[in-house]
């Protein structure tokens, strides 16, 4: 099976993968709880739990390393960074897996803050030029380099981490959409097409050349490539099938596969946000509101930033600036690291 990243795609999600991989039986029964608590998204409730955890004296790396992580789906990037740097005061030289672990999330965390020069450093410490070729470590350390405009530091980077995973379609995704945030798509293209290369063998597999051809805005090949996972009813393909009807403005054919997803999870924030977006492009402004409002009814965190995105874009078009700013404001608070919100905001204090 080709190894996936433990990084999701930038820009797209506040946080890392948050079971992590140390598993949530060891640590004690509070830990326990709150691993729970993280896989169902409910990150205060984790937090509270992890904090008793350290408090009575359950194991403290994994009591302060699931603070960091429920930190970070909280977008608390900073208190993520000194939980992380708590556990790995815990941790000694039998421990090189959990402080690998560790310096990924806390480099995450760092990224995420805009931290660049901090989040290098961490990276540094993972990455030895002879023994150790952490792609993850060296993925982020050239997308903090990017970020400060050293493209020529970030291209060694994002090389010697896909020599390290050649195989990993996330990786590639990812050094793309570092790319494209920074308008280079077309350097980031490259790695796409390399991509492409790798024979898939499996639906999520077939699910990541679905996304690729997206990217490149290659739709029916992106449809074809999703047909297996489709047939194999891989819930992200379908998503997937949802934003290309979306990109070739074929709004009756998303709204098909969005409703078509709540028939077997009414609990989709993702298929009320895709509904909404069918709607807005409609001129459906209350019926988005609707939708929206349902989404953000669903238990958890999952897909609900860009519920809270979108019902700004809504009253902006319904020229409700007043309530529009007073969102993103909000929207702003609950995650400062988010580029499109505080830009959003910024336009919206001129109305």
């Amino acid at each position: 099976m080709k190894k996936k990243t433990v990084l999701l795609a930038l820009l797209l999600t506040a946080a890392l993968g948050l079971t992590g991989c140390l598993g949530k039986e060891a640590g004690g029964e509070l830990t326990a709880q709150g691993m729970e608590s993280l896989d169902a998204m409910e990150y205060e409730e984790a937090l509270r739990l992890f904090g008793q955890a350290v408090q009575e004296g359950e194991d403290q790396v994994l009591a302060y390393r699931g603070m960091g992580m429920a930190s970070m789906g909280l977008a608390r990037y900073e208190e993520a960074v000194t939980a992380f740097d708590q556990a790995l005061l815990y941790t000694d030289e039998k421990m090189p897996e959990t402080v690998e672990d560790l310096l990924l999330y806390k480099a995450s965390a760092q990224y995420r803050l805009q931290d660049y020069e901090g989040t290098i450093d961490t990276c540094g410490r993972l990455v030895d030029e002879e023994e150790n070729e952490s792609s993850d470590a060296l993925y982020l350390r050239g997308a903090s380099y990017l970020c400060q405009g050293f493209q020529d530091q970030a291209k060694e980077n994002f090389s010697r981490a896909v020599a390290a995973a050649p195989e990993d379609y996330t990786l590639y995704l990812n050094i793309y959409e570092c790319y494209e945030s920074q308008d280079l798509s077309a350097l980031g293209d490259e790695y796409l097409q390399t991509a492409l290369s790798i024979v898939p063998e499996e639906a999520e597999d077939y699910y990541h050349m679905g996304q690729i051809y997206y990217y490149l805005q290659q739709y029916d090949q992106a449809q074809s490539a999703l047909l297996k996972p489709q047939e194999e009813g891989y819930l992200p393909a379908l998503y997937l099938q949802g934003k290309i009807y979306l990109a070739q403005e074929d709004y009756a054919g998303a709204r098909s596969v969005y409703e078509s997803i709540l028939t077997e999870h009414p609990d989709s924030a993702e298929s009320y946000n895709g509904l909404a977006l069918c709607a807005l492009e409609a001129g459906e402004y209350d019926q988005a509101l609707e939708y929206i409002s349902q989404g953000l009814a669903l238990e958890g965190a999952a897909g609900k930033q860009e519920l809270y995105f979108n019902e700004i874009v809504v009253y902006e078009r319904m020229l409700d600036f007043d309530t529009a700013r007073a969102k993103a404001q909000v929207y702003v608070e609950n995650y400062p690291t988010d580029e499109a919100g505080q830009k959003e905001l910024e336009f919206l204090s001129t109305r």
